[in-house]
């Protein structure tokens, strides 16, 4: 498996991964964090299982496609939830998982 075929989806992983550090830290700074208390925990989760399925294609794992699908799965979650949130934040990182979840149901097909 060569990483090379799968550079749009690893970009993806890390551009989404980095999208779920910046909300889950923008969140942070909301006047009522609590309430954000679901996005945080959506943004840490994502952001770790896109950086863990870009490793898996960098590398040719043989996991790589089950590890996407969970990805896929996992971004789609978090895009849903932050979307319902209304800072800019919440709607760049639900348009990164968006776009990082059909990345990677494409390289797990």
């Amino acid at each position: 498996m060569s990483h090379n075929k799968f550079t749009s989806c690893i970009e993806a992983c890390y551009k989404c991964a980095t999208a779920c550090d910046h909300c889950s830290t923008a969140c942070l700074q909301e006047p009522d964090p609590a309430k954000m208390a679901d996005c945080i925990r959506a943004d840490l989760d994502c952001a770790d299982i896109c950086r863990l399925a870009a490793a898996a294609m960098a590398r040719g794992s043989e996991h790589a496609k089950q590890i996407c699908r969970l990805c896929a799965d996992i971004c789609e979650a978090c895009g849903e939830l932050c979307a319902k949130h209304e800072p800019d934040h919440c709607q760049e990182c639900a348009r990164a998982c968006k776009s990082c979840a059909d990345e990677c149901r494409k390289m797990a097909a």
